[in-house]
């Protein structure tokens, strides 16, 4: 049993600080979209428990990560970390979206000192593209409506990301579930 002052009452490990930084982004990603898409009450609490499009930070279970947090259709893999690895992190995030049967993985970093809503989202450029086909959108208007900027680094496009604000990218997570919800 690890030593009272290790304990937290949220179940929070205090002892690994940087586990606790990072599980608290997490928890402020799910909360910022939850209240941001109107699926929660004033008080944090589900309108439907039972709704699907509630944002969630799934139990990990068995050796196959399923990622931080599930916004239906997108897993995001959410880091609090001084230097970001953008292609590394989209990497985890794709695969993770395989093993939870998402079609499509993100990754959302915060950035210090600056609210949540500030915090960066990064797509792959075959994820972005993947999103901006089931929106039947071109290439501007797509980055234009959500305020995405490229990132294009040599000749390989598996390190070529697209990024956006959280804030703009609830508007995509709204817009995607929109149209997958009028089909």
């Amino acid at each position: 049993m690890p030593p009272i002052e290790a304990l937290t009452f949220g179940g929070g490990d205090v002892a690994n600080p940087n586990k606790a930084k990072g599980t608290q982004w997490e928890s402020d990603v799910r909360d910022y979209l939850n209240a941001a898409l109107g699926l929660v009450d004033e008080y944090g609490k589900f309108l439907d428990p039972f709704d699907a499009h509630n944002v969630r930070r799934p139990a990990q279970e068995g050796s196959a990560d399923v990622g931080d947090v599930h916004a239906v259709p997108f897993v995001l893999e959410c880091k609090n970390v001084k230097r970001a690895s953008v292609p590394t992190f989209l990497r985890q995030a794709e695969v993770e979206a395989r093993h939870a049967g998402f079609p499509y993985g993100v990754a959302v970093v915060k950035v210090p000192r600056l609210n949540v809503r500030r915090g960066k989202v990064y797509a792959g450029i075959r994820t972005w593209t993947r999103v901006r086909l089931s929106l039947g959108m071109s290439s501007r208007a797509f980055a234009d409506r959500y305020a995405f900027t490229a990132s294009l680094r040599g000749l390989d496009t598996g390190k070529w990301y697209m990024t956006t604000e959280l804030e703009d990218f609830r508007l995509l997570l709204a817009d995607t579930r929109a149209l997958r919800h009028s089909v």
